[in-house]
């Protein structure tokens, strides 16, 4: 996919490392440069950086929009892409699962979208990658986790422990419990006795994690946890390398993150909608005491954008500190020292959204056109007549 020409964007609200300012910005090359090129008036517009997305799981209405419809996944991946870079989103983990409950949720659904990743990767924008959500009880199939990270690169595991809720929802809800496991093409039986299995792997699953997360560590992939309910268990996953806490569920678990100098992820939806639909604790809640380093949209890609502004609204922060969690702050909490800003010398990520409407109407990935729409559109076009 071409690069567009030499580009110089004035007269747009720009948010620089130093703060919103007027200043003109230039890409050439897939980079943010002083190269000599045509102007283009962005006058009415904020200028932004890429947002980055550490996890988020939207893609799996493109892949499977009912559990038993799958489509092709080139295609799949294509209509993902285009959904991220309608709402911003430059750089952008698709958070899959490999879980002992099968399904979509396999280790044969994580190995077919990673292949299937791979072999699109370069007809896609924007920077998807995948991040392993990893059941911690999955322990024979370790071996295969550890070869499909090598094959196909993958720089990010998050691991989680959704069992006692899979046994809680047995007991307490078994109609909700039934459903479930007709997602899956199962009887509730045969769903307990899947749990089950995993449930007699108990023993072995603390000795065979710190064997894979020093795999892990060896090879300088990033790890965090999921869910963390108390410190206690952020403790114990942080004893294996893995020191990024996604969607603690309590202040607590939070602040046992922050204690310990590891960054904390929460999700935009819960901002937009005021709360955790699954009733943990509120993102928001975390901004205010400074217990949230970044957001990324967990179901929802629209959120991302939507929570920085909504924050800024709510007087919660200013514009410039909302839109760094959802691009800054990831950047740097992944190891990505290309991306993240509009600085010289940085990748082209960049978003053009328009200050009235606040609709998202160009986003630009590593100098390459990802999306073009609305009154931008028209005034690109006629540019180009």
């Amino acid at each position: 996919m071409p690069q567009i020409a030499p580009l110089r964007l004035t007269g747009a609200t720009v948010l620089t490392p130093e703060g919103f300012t007027r200043e003109a910005v230039t890409i050439a090359q897939g980079r943010i440069t002083e190269t000599p090129a045509q102007e283009v008036d962005l006058t009415g517009y904020l200028l932004l950086p890429g947002i980055i997305d550490l996890h988020g799981d939207g893609f799996e209405r493109h892949l499977t929009p009912r559990p038993s419809a799958p489509f092709d996944k080139a295609r799949a991946l294509a209509s993902a892409a285009a959904e991220l870079a309608a709402n911003g989103v430059t750089t952008a983990w698709f958070a899959q699962s490999w879980s002992w409950e099968g399904g979509f949720r396999s280790g044969d659904a994580t190995q077919a979208l990673l292949a299937a990743l791979t072999a699109a990767r370069g007809d896609l924008l924007p920077d998807i990658r995948v991040q392993i959500r990893l059941e911690t009880h999955v322990v024979p199939e370790h071996d295969a986790v550890r070869a499909a990270v090598v094959q196909h690169g993958v720089d990010y595991i998050v691991f989680n422990n959704h069992l006692p809720e899979a046994v809680d929802l047995a007991s307490s809800a078994p109609d909700k419990f039934a459903s479930w496991a007709a997602q899956h093409r199962l009887t509730a039986t045969e769903m307990m006795q899947i749990v089950r299995g995993a449930q007699a792997q108990e023993a072995d699953v603390e000795p065979a994690l710190a064997q894979l997360a020093a795999t892990f560590r060896a090879g300088g992939v990033r790890m965090g946890s999921h869910d963390d309910p108390c410190a206690a268990t952020r403790a114990r996953f942080r004893a294996h390398g893995a020191l990024i806490s996604e969607f603690p569920t309590t202040l607590a678990a939070a602040q046992a993150a922050r204690e310990a100098g590891e960054p904390v992820l929460m999700g935009a939806p819960n901002v937009v909608r005021g709360g955790s639909q699954s009733g943990n604790i509120a993102a928001e809640d975390l901004v205010k005491l400074g217990l949230c380093d970044a957001l990324v949209s967990d179901y929802y890609y629209p959120a991302l954008a939507q929570a920085a502004f909504a924050l800024a609204d709510r007087g919660t922060c200013d514009l410039a500190q909302a839109w760094r969690m959802i691009s800054t702050a990831p950047a740097r909490i992944i190891g990505l020292s290309d991306r993240g800003e509009i600085a010289q010398g940085q990748r082209a990520d960049l978003v053009v959204i328009n200050a009235q409407s606040r609709a998202v109407e160009m986003t630009v990935s590593a100098g390459r056109v990802a999306h073009l729409a609305g009154e931008l559109a028209a005034r690109m076009v006629g540019r180009a007549a």
